[in-house]
């Protein structure tokens, strides 16, 4: 474990205004303090609407919150992503952080290879070595090669999510955010998925994930950090 965490949440206030809705004020995050170290996963957990994917895209600076500070650990500083500029947030994503979302923004046109290699290419890896790191994980993913050239648009929602799981890893990210990573897998690729998860704590990331899976979260988890709608306990 590392000395100092890689994430620090303290305080965290959300709430949404339902402008729909006369202007009612959906308080969801309150108070929140969490810290998570390099080397363990942290399991977010909680009945629906709890505000679990709240604070995870919280985590990711795709919402503002209220109040209260989000620290992490950012290439040799620490960043808070409640206040740091959108360039900064960019730069997080790039080096720090990756993020597996339920689904793939599948960009039209783009092979699959392609979509994978990207975050490496941005990194400035070389094309072949950013392509051949991609196909190694394609390949764990059971994603066909013939399929790689073809656009993730025309995929199904299981072969969508091996690529989008693909491209998260594909970088050694510090800090890994994971919405339920598994929900469209079969049995064997779930296993796959739980590896790779596994392989990314003992390398010393820092994992905070939503798991509905009981299998999946027993077999990642370290610890349980539970949200009860407006309350949070560890």
């Amino acid at each position: 474990m590392a000395s100092d965490p890689l994430i620090e949440v303290r305080g965290l206030v959300k709430s949404f205004t339902l402008h729909t809705q006369g202007g009612v004020v959906l308080p969801v995050l309150d108070g929140v303090d969490l810290s998570v170290e390099g080397g363990e996963c942290v399991v977010l957990d909680g009945p629906s609407g709890s505000g679990k994917s709240t604070l995870l895209r919280s985590l990711y600076a795709n919402y503002k919150p209220q109040g209260g500070s989000i620290r992490v650990r950012h290439r040799g500083t620490v960043v808070d992503l409640v206040s740091a500029s959108p360039h900064r947030v960019l730069d997080v994503r790039k080096h720090t952080i990756g993020y597996v979302s339920q689904f793939l923004r599948a960009i039209p046109r783009v092979p699959a290879l392609d979509v994978v290699a990207e975050p490496l290419r941005m990194l400035g890896v070389p094309a072949e070595a950013a392509a051949a790191k991609a196909a190694a994980l394609l390949d764990r993913l059971r994603v066909p090669e013939p399929m790689r050239s073809l656009a993730p648009a025309t995929f199904s929602g299981g072969e969508q999510q091996r690529v989008n799981i693909a491209r998260s890893f594909v970088v050694d990210y510090p800090i890994l955010l994971l919405d339920e990573p598994t929900a469209a897998l079969d049995a064997e690729n779930r296993a796959t998925v739980v590896q790779i998860i596994r392989e990314a704590i003992a390398r010393g990331a820092a994992v905070v994930g939503i798991f509905h899976d009981a299998e999946v979260r027993d077999s990642v988890g370290d610890r349980i950090y539970r949200l009860t709608g407006y309350t949070a306990a560890a």
